[in-house]
């Protein structure tokens, strides 16, 4: 294939790029690639740990779908192997670990959610397992050696839960050894990752150095907070807008962000050029929008990406309905019984809220209401009569009708 200049690529990958390190090692396999016509092997790893993606992901796959647009080939290393010691990453204390089943499980769902950024036809996917799982012991140690204690205390995490008498288990060393192992083994040319995989990355410049290999570029994205504004987004922090969400909760998180978070989200998790960003900027400096416009505009921009732009509107209109006129929404779930049951029965078998004990946190939270009153008796019973609407936290509702 024919690749466009050099330097309208370096363009394109540098926007909104945290750091390129080093940056002219890019330039040169940018210009060693056009030269001989063969693409780069990008390398973005993704551990499992957890059954779906949040749109902080979006910004380390957006650039990836950038490489794979100008012509380069992508490699998404589905970290199963890697997964199970657990990424120590921004940690204060050790991960519990998690069963090779979990991640196989958890990376099923990986694939088809990842799709909704890049094209997986043109994209190599690979288990860590496969090489990870086959070292040695005398391979292992051959790898240890290459580096030393001090250089792996040099990490942030590490080194605080190091001074704070917090213990480190010796298994969490693995974790940057055996990612790193993975440049190594795939020969990458350039590897992305947030701004907290830094070490993590450059670790797998080293070790290529070990084996003789060029050395990767890495690429490190920005980190984007969460919908309270504070901390990155993260399950963790309960702050997340997941890939999966249902389009009208996805909506309703997006307007939930700080206003000075709306450029930063269409910068890094939408398609919106940057001209059309920056006359945004003009506009609502000129008064001519204003901060509630915006968000709306971004939370349909949002939405379209991960369901389709008939599901923003409706999300939109269903916003408008609960949040500014005060209604029902027109198509919410309904549920006929014959007999008294438990209202936290009722809203599990829904399937609208995951677990039993999340409904409780809601009922004490007097988050869950029946016809606009609050029901704060865990083992309500709801008799069948005439049909209640259940409210179940801001978005979600149930309509219970007798059989």
């Amino acid at each position: 294939m024919s690749f466009i200049s050099v330097k309208k690529q370096l363009e394109i990958l540098s926007s909104n790029t945290e750091e390129i390190l080093p940056e002219e090692d890019l330039m040169k396999k940018l210009k060693k690639s056009k030269e001989n016509n063969i693409p780069l092997n990008i390398k973005l790893g993704c551990d499992p740990s957890r059954p779906d993606l949040h749109i902080g992901h979006t910004v380390v796959l957006n650039k990836l779908k950038e490489f794979q647009d100008l012509g380069h080939n992508i490699i998404l290393v589905i970290g199963d192997f890697t997964a199970m010691i657990g990424d120590p990453t921004g940690r204060n204390k050790t991960r519990p670990q998690i069963s090779v089943d979990e991640t196989r499980i958890n990376s099923k769902t990986y694939i088809n959610q990842v799709s909704k950024i890049i094209n997986i036809d043109k994209t190599r996917i690979v288990y860590n397992s496969k090489w990870l799982d086959g070292l040695n012991f005398s391979k292992i140690i051959s790898l240890c050696s290459k580096f030393t204690l001090a250089q792996f205390l040099e990490r942030d995490d590490f080194s605080k839960r190091y001074k704070s008498g917090k213990p480190i288990s010796l298994h969490e060393f693995m974790y940057p050894l055996a990612q790193a192992y993975d440049s190594v083994f795939l020969r990458s040319d350039i590897e992305i990752g947030g701004t907290d995989q830094k070490f993590n990355l450059l670790l797998g410049r080293d070790l290529q150095k070990e084996f003789n290999q060029d050395q990767q570029t890495i690429l490190t994205m920005p980190l984007i907070e969460g919908t309270d504004g504070v901390h990155k987004m993260s399950k963790s922090y309960d702050n997340y807008i997941a890939f999966n969400d249902s389009s009208d909760d996805m909506y309703g998180k997006v307007l939930s962000i700080p206003d000075d978070l709306i450029f930063k989200y269409f910068s890094l998790v939408t398609s919106i050029s940057n001209l059309e960003i920056e006359d945004y900027k003009f506009s609502l400096k000129a008064n001519k929008l204003n901060n509630r416009d915006l968000k709306r505009k971004l939370a349909r921009e949002i939405v379209s990406i991960y369901h389709d732009n008939k599901s923003a509107s409706f999300a939109e209109s269903n916003f408008d309905k609960i949040f500014v006129k005060k209604e029902i929404p027109d198509d919410i779930p309904e549920i006929i019984i014959s007999c008294s049951t438990k209202i936290v029965e009722l809203i599990k078998s829904s399937n609208q809220v995951s677990s039993n004990s999340e409904i409780r946190r809601l009922i004490k939270q007097n988050a869950i209401k029946i016809d606009d009153r609050t029901i704060t008796d865990i083992h309500y019973e709801i008799i069948p009569g005439k049909d209640v609407v259940i409210k179940i936290g801001k978005r979600k509702f149930l309509r219970v009708k007798k059989q």
